[in-house]
């Protein structure tokens, strides 16, 4: 009997890519979108970490490749994500995770086979991917981009799409009330948000977002073991592409965040590990990332802590402004911290950047920012 494999897709998301995913999963195979953005050499050690069987071009030509690991029976996606590290992971959902999912999902927003999904997120990602699974799940319209295109976005709306998932910065690129419901994921959302706007927190383990403004979607429990966040729930993957797992023996998945509940809803913190000790007070990177980033003359914003002998940790900002010729100065961003976070959190040092280095899968790498 031949073990199910897993078919890395090279192509973008559209309704070959929907007809491509459907087709492997028909046979009983497992698929990985390959992230087109990415450069040929980061695709090729994304393929030589995940190891699939074959690759599937945007012509529709599938080519076998060497040195392939097989999947299990009932495993359906691969989905690249960086580990604590920030080294490319693979992890691998079933389709009863999934489905899981995408029935708590739409339950949560009502959503059925009259409503109409749009997916303009990356879908090697699982906030793109998910949206996929929800239309499945609920026999919904869905209309595919690929890639985020504001105006495109605004003429889907005026085509009939209802709902959408979109990340912080595509949010500020169009108005929201087009849509019936916006899930918003991938970072800390603004301090506010319009009604339709969902806040959702989750990774890509949990199969994307699995508390929507703070509350918990149905089958998820959740715990909290010396402030770090731990989940559980039909949802979660099965184990990453190396057959290693991260929970705990009892099931429970430790998302290195940390956390706490505020009337009854869940409050993340931040990640454990980028905590930054300054003086011995505590420092969220997120948090102060979100404040800086209201600042009028900030297009973007990284923050991390630096070894300092006075301070044992110094915060140290990193800004692409919105004006090249005219960047915010280290006295003006200190100000605009000390308007809404105690003074400990204000940056010792500012660097102006015109962008940020990326990791493989596309997000800010703050060890290459730190060597600069």
């Amino acid at each position: 009997m031949n073990m199910p494999q897993l078919v890395a897709l090279d192509m973008p998301a559209g309704n070959q890519f929907l007809a491509a995913v459907l087709g492997v999963w028909d046979r009983g195979d497992a698929v990985f979108p390959l992230d087109q953005r990415l450069p040929a050499v980061a695709q090729f050690e994304l393929i030589s970490a995940m190891a699939p069987a074959s690759i599937i071009d945007a012509s529709g030509n599938e080519t076998p490749l060497p040195n392939a690991r097989p999947v299990r029976n009932g495993d359906s996606l691969v989905i690249a994500t960086s580990g604590s590290s920030g080294s490319p992971k693979g992890v691998v959902h079933t389709h009863a995770s999934m489905n899981a999912a995408a029935k708590s999902s739409n339950s949560r927003l009502g959503c059925t086979k009259d409503h109409h999904w749009l997916v303009c997120l990356p879908v090697s990602h699982v906030g793109g991917f998910s949206v996929i699974t929800r239309a499945l799940q609920s026999n919904s319209m869905l209309t595919m981009h690929p890639a985020f295109d504001a105006e495109e976005v605004i003429r889907s709306a005026g085509n009939g799409v209802t709902h959408v998932s979109l990340v912080r910065t595509a949010l500020q690129r169009i108005d929201p009330s087009i849509f019936l419901t916006v899930l918003l994921g991938g970072a800390a959302p603004p301090a506010e948000i319009p009604d339709n706007v969902v806040a959702t927190y989750g990774m890509t383990e949990t199969f994307g977002g699995i508390f929507y403004n703070g509350i918990a979607l149905d089958g998820v429990e959740t715990k909290i073991v010396d402030t770090e966040i731990l989940v559980r729930g039909p949802m979660l993957m099965r184990a990453f592409r190396d057959e290693t797992t991260p929970f705990t023996a009892d099931g429970w998945l430790p998302t290195g965040d940390s956390g706490h509940f505020e009337d009854e809803r869940l409050v993340v913190d931040g990640r454990i590990g980028e905590m930054i000790i300054s003086g011995g007070e505590n420092i969220w990177p997120n948090l102060l990332e979100q404040t800086i980033s209201q600042h009028p003359k900030v297009a973007a914003v990284a923050v991390a802590g630096a070894v300092d002998e006075e301070w044992g940790e110094k915060v140290i900002s990193w800004v692409v402004p919105k004006d090249l010729g005219n960047p915010p100065t280290l006295n003006e961003i200190r100000d605009h911290v000390a308007q809404t976070l105690p003074k400990f959190y204000c940056p010792k040092e500012l660097k102006i950047l015109q962008s940020f280095p990326v990791t493989s899968i596309g997000k800010t790498d703050k060890r290459a920012l730190l060597s600069l």
